[in-house]
């Protein structure tokens, strides 16, 4: 594995993070899960990830996020490449 720059992984490792710390949340305009976590990290790490489509913020004021299907998708090929288990995988 590459070496990463110290403002990247802590990019990665925060999405990752509030990947394994999701939780879901009724859609009432369609029948797809949302996914939140709570927002409890680094403000410039959180608003670049907001920036890039990984995650919204919503209002500002929300001490949640939401995890867009592009930084669900992005989190679990950073699980993949950290060698790190999905929760998903170990239900079943």
């Amino acid at each position: 594995m590459d070496k990463k720059k110290p403002e990247q992984a802590m990019k990665d490792l925060t999405l990752v993070l509030l990947y394994l710390s999701k939780f879901q949340e009724r859609n009432r305009y369609s029948d797809l899960p949302l996914y939140r976590a709570w927002k409890g990290y680094d403000w410039d790490v959180i608003n670049d990830l907001d920036e890039q489509d990984l995650i919204d913020q919503g209002n500002v004021r929300n001490k949640s996020v939401y995890l867009t299907p592009e930084g669900l998708e992005k989190a679990r090929l950073l699980l993949e490449e950290f060698g790190i288990e999905d929760w998903q995988e170990r239900k079943s």
